[in-house]
């Protein structure tokens, strides 16, 4: 074997690469012309024959190896020429597999070895970009314009509409121009389509977000006539929604059949979502024939919640049980295609385990299946709500049969959910023992539905004022559940009905701790504070509140409130302002602001706030009264009279008012239209004093015969006046005494008459006798009339002597007594 191997020659050493820089000009391919066997293989098939290896050694280690420095055997191709690497008439054949590596004909032939090219210097500068070419103007106007339609996108995707039409409408300025200079520089084919099909439809797009629905129906029209978009058609999609948001409905239809028509049957899914807006489009048209054949298509085809949903509402509005049955059933077989929680669960205490559930327990994949699970439990809920009342001949029975169906299916949660909403039921329509005997079969039942039971239980009490119930019931639902918010909010109720403020605030804190969300915990201790007047404290938690619950009329008005408390009356008025922004017709929250204007002594404002609240709810006393005072504080009695008569149909037992008309009419200067008040005063009140002095007054004012009259009734009423202080100075001595007098002389006209007025005396409160009349008791049942005159009462101990005293005539009816 060795007689094979060729040792390098010593005198080669140093030159390891020597023979590469000879030429051989038999291998120029210069001569490939003149090469027979070439030529024969380039025209036949001869080249591609198979080597004949069967005189070639069977084994590669008795081949002769052929090195860099030559072989002493040459093998001959199949075309006859030699091999690479063989040894042709004692001249080496050059190794073409180096060929990419530098070794090139010019090399061949004397040119220095350099395979890295380092002798042709350094490369060239960069040519610089001619700007000025109508290719590149058009490049730059391109890329210009796919830059406005990115930034029109984004704009819109923040929010801000106004900004995305502008760079819409700008992209489509520039479009045009770039179209316009390619027709000019090159042929209509080269018209970039892809690029003003979207810059149309972004244009298109950000007219409808903007509603401006006519412009945006015009740029698609002009796409779906475009023959040359070959998608446009399927736009007739977006024209049809703005029909629909129109409320055209009749295009609308059109429009969605015309693009189901474009839409090939391979995408199923979107021939499905256009088939539910045209059953939307034929609810709202009032349809409901057509829109059940839609619907149904839907259910059987590519069943979902809202198709199912909207079947339901079709059934019900023809009023067809039977079908709303069979409908209500395909709804709770859709298929949710969600996980369940079981995986969310770890099966053993494996670390590598725990984190990985605990990565995945709130993930964006997580949070869509509790959304598509609470979808589905809302539509079911509520189709269950709708056709309980009309499936059956009650909506008891309706509930009954929707429960049991709800338990055969996979949402069986759903089922005690079905029977608390039927008791709620119970509740809308006023049927109290039919509420609380559902909600208290609940009681046997696993801990989360007892709990909701007991807590709707415990605030049914608590409205009827049964704060023991409540307090048991509040008990019970929160040792079922001690992390449910309602339950703990509903105990602290109950614990601040009992005036305990500072624990009925350690269970409201307790609700927020398990759901900070819960905003009835969070406004409950809001007043737990005010009431135990921390004032700061209660004024953090309506800010909280009122960050989680804008516009909330009842958190805005404890907001003011509180900074009325804290004197801040400048808050308060802010605060108020805003209340009245979000409920403008709130008369007691004006009748507020006015207060608080007058308090600050701007008269005009507070007037304007007065007034509103008087003209929203004309029966407040108090608005009523400070408008009166308003016009006579300002020397317009005339106007005064008006709110003061009102304030006497409100009150017609209070005096005042009626006086205060008359007292308008006579600073008015309108003294006869006083008189004749004060008369009808004086006929309905004949024992007011004022009203007396007043027509004493105007009658010695006028020169009218009837003044003597009116002085010698105020004289009486004064003397009757100064009695009825004395009698109730003397309190019970003197009743005791007159009680004495009457036992020991009843024959007498004075002890007679004291032994009257002793009973009546008997009759009022403050003596030593409760304010009722036994039958064994002298009862005097005569009165004056205020509206007429008095009946003559028989004298039954009329004697003696008459001039005793100047009433003595006069009978004394109990209205003149003291109260």
């Amino acid at each position: 074997m060795m007689q094979n191997v060729h040792l390098a020659p010593k005198a080669d050493e140093d030159d390891l690469y020597s023979g590469y820089n000879d030429y051989n000009p038999t291998f120029d391919t210069e001569d490939l012309e003149n090469d027979t066997a070439f030529q024969q293989a380039v025209r036949t098939s001869h080249g591609r024959r198979p080597p004949i290896t069967a005189k070639i050694p069977g084994t590669s280690a008795s081949r002769p190896l052929a090195t860099g420095f030559g072989s002493k055997t040459a093998l001959a191709s199949s075309m006859g020429r030699p091999m690479t690497g063989a040894i042709q008439d004692g001249v080496a054949r050059p190794l073409t597999a180096v060929h990419a590596a530098g070794y090139t004909k010019a090399a061949l032939r004397g040119s220095v070895f350099d395979p890295l090219g380092q002798a042709r210097g350094p490369a060239p500068p960069l040519e610089m970009k001619n700007e000025d070419t109508p290719e590149e103007k058009i490049r730059q106007l391109e890329k210009k314009v796919n830059e406005l339609v990115e930034e029109s996108c984004i704009a819109n995707s923040c929010g801000d509409l106004k900004l995305a039409l502008e760079k819409a409408k700008d992209a489509g300025r520039k479009e045009r121009v770039l179209v316009r200079q390619r027709e000019q520089i090159a042929s209509p084919e080269n018209i970039n389509l892809d690029l003003t099909y979207s810059v149309l439809f972004n244009l298109a797009s950000q007219y409808s977000a903007n509603e401006m629905y006519a412009e945006a129906l015009n740029t698609y029209q002009v796409i779906v006539k475009n023959k040359m978009f070959s998608n446009g058609g399927r736009l007739k999609v977006n024209m049809a929604n703005i029909y629909l948001k129109q409320r055209n409905y009749s295009k609308a239809i059109k429009f969605y059949r015309m693009a189901l028509d474009q839409i090939p049957s391979v995408h199923k899914e979107m021939r499905i979502k256009i088939m539910q807006n045209i059953g939307v489009a034929f609810i709202k048209t009032g349809q409901y024939t057509d829109g059940i054949s839609s619907f149904e298509h839907i259910m059987s085809t590519s069943p979902n919640l809202k198709a199912g949903f909207n079947l339901i509402l079709c059934y019900f509005a023809i009023g067809d049980r039977e079908q709303m049955k069979k409908a209500f059933q395909k709804l709770i077989t859709v298929p949710l295609e969600i996980d369940y929680d079981d995986k969310y669960i770890s099966p053993n205490d494996d670390p590598h385990t725990n984190l990985l559930i605990e990565a995945i327990k709130n993930d964006q994949l997580r949070q869509m299946e509790r959304e598509r699970k609470g979808m589905a439990e809302k539509y079911i809920m509520t189709a269950a709500k709708l056709i309980a009342p009309a499936i059956e001949t009650s909506f008891a029975i309706g509930y009954d049969w929707c429960v049991e169906v709800v338990k055969a299916s996979h949402y069986v949660e759903l089922a005690n959910d079905l029977e608390i909403n039927k008791a709620i039921t119970y509740l809308r329509q006023k049927d109290f023992y039919q509420a609380v005997e559902t909600l208290k079969m609940f009681e046997k039942k696993d801990s989360r539905v007892k709990s909701a039971a007991a807590t709707n239980l415990s605030f049914l009490y608590y409205l009827e004022n049964e704060f023991a119930q409540a307090t048991n019931y509040a008990d019970l639902a929160v040792n079922s559940d001690r992390y449910n918010p309602s339950a703990l909010t509903n105990k602290g109720n109950t614990v601040f009905a009992n005036g305990d403020y500072e624990k009925a605030a350690e269970f409201y804190k307790e609700a927020l701790r398990n759901d900070s969300s819960c905003t009835e915990a969070l406004y409950n201790i809001g007043l737990t504070y005010k009431k135990l007047n921390r004032i700061d404290e209660a004024l953090d938690c309506f800010l909280k509140l009122q960050a989680i619950l804008r516009n909330s009329a009842q958190v805005l008005y404890q907001i003011a409130s509180l900074y009325e408390i804290m004197e801040d009356p400048n808050q308060a008025i802010e605060w108020l302002m805003q209340l009245i922004s979000v409920v403008p017709t709130d008369s007691h929250a004006l009748s507020k602001l006015g207060e608080l204007y007058d308090n600050e002594g701007d008269k005009s404002q507070a007037f304007q706030y007065y007034y509103e609240s008087y003209r929203y709810f004309p029966s407040n006393i108090e608005v009523i009264e400070w408008l009166g005072a308003y016009y006579i504080d300002t020397q317009f009695c005339e106007k005064a009279i008006q709110y003061f008569e009102r304030a006497a149909l409100i009150q017609p037992t209070q005096v005042k008012w009626q006086l205060m008309v008359a007292s308008c009419y006579r600073r008015s200067g309108n003294y006869q239209k006083a008189l004749d008040t004060y008369k009808e005063i004086h006929r309905k009140f004949p024992e007011n004093v004022e009203c007396l002095r007043f027509l004493v007054r105007l009658c010695t004012d006028m020169g009218l015969k009837e003044v003597q009259e009116y002085v010698t009734k105020l004289k009486r009423v004064e003397k009757l006046k100064e009695i009825r202080e004395q009698r109730v100075k003397s309190g019970r001595d003197g009743s005791a005494r007159s009680r004495r007098e009457g036992s020991g002389s009843g024959d007498s006209g004075g002890s007679a008459k004291g032994e009257r007025l002793s009973a009546k005396l008997r009759a009022l409160p403050g003596t030593n006798e409760p304010y009722e009349s036994s039958s064994n008791k002298e009862i005097d049942a005569s009165y004056v009339d205020p509206l007429g005159p008095q009946t003559e009462r028989p004298k039954t101990a009329a004697r003696k002597r008459m001039d005793e005293d100047e009433f003595a005539d006069e009978e004394l009816g109990e209205d003149l007594l003291p109260e």
